[in-house]
């Protein structure tokens, strides 16, 4: 006879035994521990995709004749960054620790014993994180430095320099030891690539035209703002990764998510009303720098602060990076083309710091900083591990720069910067081949016919060709008069109809941009007044002798008048000739509308 008791104890165990669902998806999806959990996976794609933000954000913040040589630069982060990581770097980071932790021991398993290496995961997971880390320096460094000269130091970073350091902070390395925390790398990764920027802009000197001679920095525009922006936004969603992928469980997680939206948003609103106090107007370039600001700042921190401590890191945040531009400029006088030094040196220092500070104690890392109770011991840690990571980058870059500029050469010719990288450095014309008229192009085709030859008479508009000799109305008979108008663009239609209204047939309309003596309001750019401000413009060109010159000038005022400053300017010159080329008519005659 079947004992039932027995059986329902036996399903009641089992039942306990069994894991639950939320168990069974944290350890699938957050087994962080030995790298195979799916979302340790995501995040690590998450953080390459970044590759493309940070490439964006470079390129739109510089010129446009250097926009091929940054993506290339970029690129080579990467794919220099995997060939010198494989070798050693990956050894020295995660390799067992020697030495009294400061550095793994290096093996070649991964090339020589493939099929029992088991970190594959954790290999790529790593190597995302130390592109990140070379990727940061290129934008400091734009626009004049050596591609080959780049090529070395960025290799060289995710070689030795970074390896090494990120060894002592998750490698099992004796700041792990003493309970550093840096959850995701506001010091392993940007404060180390913000002190390897300002290093090597330092050695490599400021760009042509951006510091007067009394010392004064002058705006350099980036020649795309919504580029630079498509970059920040990847980012900001790259940065899920960045901050996420080594969650605990889901909880965690979704803590790292809250705080990781809350601190860039926060920082960047407090850029915004700042810069709009101090230059009358938000900055757009400096809002975009404090979105990335806020979010270097949080990444230390994300999985142990609160909503609170999200919200004062990221206001922080957002005054230190506006802080950190003035001070390069002003100050140091130091060109940094992208604001890296600010958004990544600066506030990686200020992020690992923040975990001292506000560390709630019910965190992932378990540990409470001095608001919450928890004395200056974490922060004492935090500060230690700062100077470590600091002094270990500023004495090793300062060789890797020292060496370059004395051996090969850290800068580019001033030609080759006048120039531009993409042509000088990579034979490339242009970035942008389709916005750009190349001159020399139309005698590419030997089939070009001269300009003196008569189109075949198929082709050509039936006309009455008029010799020279026989026109009856030379240049001499009738006063020809060309006139100028410059006016907003605004204003263009209601001047077209203007014009046409008085007999004005034909005219010449180009796109310009100028300013006159005001040289419009003051403005800023990073902080910075840009000096003379371009502004968009309608160039008309009419050539008059039947219209009197007076009527066209008097309907073109009427038409302009505002009474502000900006209404446009009329410029009336005397014309001697004017040759209609089709037929050949000068003159009067070359003025009429006779089809």
């Amino acid at each position: 006879m079947l004992d039932y008791s027995a059986l329902q104890l036996m399903a009641e165990t089992a039942a306990e035994a069994a894991p639950t669902t939320e168990e069974v998806v944290n350890a699938t999806m957050f087994n962080v521990g030995d790298g195979n959990g799916i979302w340790y996976l995501i995040g690590a794609a998450l953080v390459f995709f970044m590759q493309c933000g940070f490439a964006m954000v470079e390129t739109g913040f510089t010129r446009a004749k250097n926009a091929g040589n940054i993506i290339m630069k970029n690129l080579m982060d990467f794919c220099i960054g995997t060939v010198v990581f494989t070798l050693l770097g990956f050894g020295l980071l995660c390799g067992e620790d020697t030495l009294f932790g400061l550095i793994g021991v290096p093996n070649m398993d991964i090339l020589a014993n493939f099929t029992n290496f088991d970190r594959c995961a954790e290999f790529v997971f790593n190597l995302v994180f130390c592109a990140t880390t070379a990727t940061i320096v290129s934008g400091a460094m734009a626009e004049r430095t050596k591609f080959i000269s780049y090529c070395i130091y960025s290799g060289v970073i995710s070689l030795v320099i970074y390896p090494i350091e990120a060894h002592w902070i998750w490698g099992g390395g004796w700041l792990a030891q003493m309970g550093f925390v840096d959850f995701a790398g506001s010091c392993a990764i940007h404060m180390v690539g913000g002190i390897s920027a300002l290093i090597g802009a330092a050695f490599l000197g400021a760009r042509i035209g951006k510091f007067g001679k009394d010392g004064k920095p002058k705006a350099i525009l980036g020649h795309s703002i919504p580029l630079g922006a498509l970059g920040v936004f990847i980012l900001w969603f790259g940065w899920y990764g960045f901050n996420g992928a080594a969650a605990g469980n889901a909880d965690f997680l979704g803590q790292i998510f809250l705080t990781t939206t809350i601190a860039p948003a926060v920082a960047t609103c407090t850029t915004m009303i700042f810069t709009w106090i101090k230059n009358g107007k938000p900055d757009v370039s400096m809002c975009l720098n404090a979105s990335l600001a806020g979010l270097v700042a949080i990444t230390a921190p994300c999985a142990d602060v609160d909503a609170l401590g999200a919200t004062i890191i990221g206001l922080v945040a957002g005054l230190l990076v506006c802080f950190g531009v003035w001070l390069l400029d002003y100050k140091l006088k130091v060109d940094d083309p992208v604001g890296a030094v600010a958004v990544h040196g600066f506030n990686g220092l200020w992020g690992t710091l923040a975990v001292g500070l506000f560390a709630t104690g019910n965190g992932q890392d378990g540990i409470t900083g001095l608001f919450y109770g928890g004395g200056f011991n974490q922060l004492g840690i935090q500060a230690l591990g700062v100077l470590a990571v600091g002094g270990w980058t500023v004495v090793t870059m300062t060789i890797v720069f020292w060496a370059i500029k004395h051996t090969i050469g850290l800068r580019a010719s001033t030609e080759e910067e006048l120039k531009g990288l993409d042509l000088t450095e990579h034979g490339l014309p242009s970035s942008y081949a389709d916005f750009v008229v190349t001159g020399d192009s139309i005698f590419a085709n030997d089939s070009v016919t001269a300009v003196t030859e008569v189109a075949p008479v198929e082709t050509a508009v039936p006309v009455q060709h008029v010799e020279k000799a026989k026109s009856t109305i030379t240049a001499s008979d009738v006063k020809m008069t060309k006139v100028d108008i410059i006016t907003n663009q605004e204003k263009f239609e209601v001047l077209k109809h203007a014009l046409s209204s008085i007999g004005i047939t034909g005219m010449t309309v180009s796109h310009v941009m100028g300013c006159g003596m005001q040289k419009g309001s003051t403005e800023f750019y990073r902080g910075v007044p840009v000096e003379a401000r371009l502004l968009p413009k309608m160039k008309v060109e009419i050539v008059v002798c039947k219209v009197p010159v007076d009527k066209v000038v008097e309907a073109a005022k009427n038409a302009l008048y505002t009474g502000k400053i900006g209404d446009g300017k009329i410029f009336v010159y005397d014309v001697e000739n004017v040759i209609k080329v089709r037929t050949g008519e000068e003159a009067y005659e070359a003025l009429q509308d006779n089809e």
